[in-house]
């Protein structure tokens, strides 16, 4: 199991795959495994050297339970020190929700020249910043301060399937597993990482933003695109935050053309 080591702290990857190097951030509660159950990194691998990263606090990688552990500085240098070990130089980078967040508030702001492209699905460069978004977030920190006390059942229950229903029974067992306290630091973390408007103008690499019509975030993902200057958005109405996730046949159609275009040689 390859770990690279940032000041102490393992990140955990894997590798997949033959050809341009894209870098995978799944989103929040989450970890390597999924991009396997939703189908992206089969298909992804047939073209890509898929480099699928265990967030900290996350999967097989350590779990710090301080906030200060999780600055956008400190994320960004985890995916640096894999690039480091792998002796890579710039990567492509997909991220979703929390890892999509990864992208346009850390990677973006601390290591831009690391990145050849990124493709950023359900989330935005600004943060929580619509009612519903802040309502969503009001709800999730609850039910993790409530994990904390009464183990990770607590908070699929009062977060998440008041949120998205039902938990389907493969997602169950690993979202139990979770570290509670660090998924907590993480979570109150990221709440204070700047948000990007002042960087969009400088982030000239090629971006694919995707957001799905009924996903709190859609309306700023979509207002982001104007202020990049390399950006294209597509939207998919009717679908909500994991519901578009969980639709790769749809999703990766574009993402393979997008990826197809900024690597060709």
């Amino acid at each position: 199991m390859p770990f690279a080591n940032n000041k102490g702290v393992r990140i955990h990857y894997e590798l997949d795959g033959n050809g341009p190097p894209l870098i995978l951030a799944h989103g929040f509660g989450s970890n390597i495994r999924d991009w396997y159950k939703m189908g992206y990194a089969p298909e992804l691998a047939k073209n890509y050297r898929l480099i699928l990263v265990d967030a900290r606090g996350f999967g097989g990688s350590d779990k710090p339970h301080e906030i200060k552990d999780y600055d956008a500085d400190v994320v960004a240098s985890d995916y640096t020190s894999i690039l480091d070990d792998l002796k890579i130089d710039k990567a492509n980078f997909y991220g979703y929700s929390m890892g999509g967040r990864f992208g346009f508030q850390a990677m973006a702001r601390y290591v831009l020249p690391r990145l050849l492209s990124l493709v950023i699905g359900g989330a935005t460069p600004y943060g929580t910043v619509t009612e519903e978004e802040r309502r969503e977030k009001e709800l999730r920190i609850a039910g993790l301060k409530l994990a904390v006390e009464q183990g990770m059942e607590a908070y699929i229950k009062a977060f998440y399937e008041k949120t998205y229903g039902p938990m389907p029974a493969e997602d169950r067992a690993a979202n139990l597993a979770n570290d509670p306290k660090a998924l907590l630091a993480i979570r109150t973390a990221y709440e204070y990482w700047p948000r990007s408007d002042d960087i969009m103008s400088k982030m000239t690499l090629p971006v694919l933003v995707f957001c799905g019509g009924a996903d709190p975030r859609f309306p700023m993902a979509e207002e982001c695109v104007r202020h990049l200057p390399n950006a294209t958005f597509v939207g998919f109405p009717g679908f909500g935050h994991l519901q578009i996730y969980r639709r790769s046949e749809l999703v990766l159609p574009h993402i393979k053309k997008f990826l197809a275009t900024v690597n060709k040689k």
